[in-house]
């Protein structure tokens, strides 16, 4: 199972929060005390809640269940995408649209027309336009990629919602929330752990600190996904043993029925010819 030490927490500067004066009250069990006008986060609570959600992750992705990573600010924005794609996940980096999970309906059809655009793209009908307006095409095109580049494979609602910086993504929580999809929660010590059911207490401006969360999820989920992978082929392969004997016991049968032969039927005895 996907796992983080104290170690890696340390050398990543997990424990670094924001200035005292920037503090949010709720976070005062997570804090240890403050350095220089900083808040210290406590380590010794962070480690086991961050493994509680890898663990949490792994188990919804060895469902096929989809995790939705969300990282628009700039520091997580690359991370986010390389780790995203490379866990097979969907993703938002780039801005949070309002109504992107509470009204997914509508946010359907500007993927439907991502996806046309897409294909008008590969297969010539831009060249085939006017200049203007296939430069018009273009940009509507890399618009919707990147606010929904990222998502246009989800096919619909997510098994849960991954956030760097649960301040800045708020909106994204919130939605997550009323839908009762589970957030999993990177929460600094100014902001609130409020509608985050995973809570991870810990530096989310740091690009080190960001990365170490990233990657530590996207190989939950990869373990998450090659233990359903094994459980299948375990399930196929018990199948096929319980299944044997029953084969065997039915060939064994046909052959048997087989080997039966008829009782020769007897000919007639020729007539002498004196008889005649």
């Amino acid at each position: 199972m996907a796992k983080v030490t104290m170690r890696q927490m340390l050398e990543a500067g997990v424990h670094f929060g924001h200035q005292t004066r920037f503090w949010n009250p709720q976070m005062a069990e997570y804090i240890f005390g403050d350095r220089n006008k900083i808040h210290i986060i406590n380590l010794e609570k962070t480690l086991p809640l961050f493994n509680d959600a890898l663990n949490a992750i792994s188990k919804i992705a060895s469902k096929n269940g989809k995790i939705l990573f969300v990282g628009t600010k700039r520091a997580a924005r690359s991370a986010i995408s390389e780790e995203a794609r490379r866990c097979g996940m969907p993703f938002v980096n780039h801005r949070w649209l309002g109504g992107m999970l509470t009204n997914f309906n509508t946010v359907r059809q500007s993927i439907r027309r991502l996806k046309e655009l897409e294909t008008m793209s590969t297969d010539g009908s831009f060249d085939r336009m006017i200049k203007k307006e296939a430069l018009t095409m273009t940009r509507e095109m890399d618009k919707l990629e990147k606010t929904l580049g990222g998502i246009k494979d989800m096919g619909g609602l997510p098994d849960a919602v991954f956030v760097i910086d649960t301040g800045n993504e708020k909106i994204a929580v919130h939605e997550a929330k009323v839908l009762g999809v589970p957030v999993i929660g990177v929460v600094d010590t100014n902001n609130s752990p409020d509608e985050v059911d995973y809570v991870v207490p810990g530096n989310d401006d740091a690009i080190r600190s960001i990365k170490l969360y990233i990657e530590a999820v996207a190989d939950a989920i990869i373990e998450g996904k090659a233990a359903s992978l094994n459980i299948s082929a375990t399930e196929e392969q018990d199948a096929g043993k319980k299944a044997a004997p029953r084969k065997k016991a039915a060939a064994k049968k046909e052959d048997e029925a087989k080997t039966v032969t008829e009782e020769p039927v007897p000919t007639e005895e020729p007539v002498p010819a004196e008889e005649k």
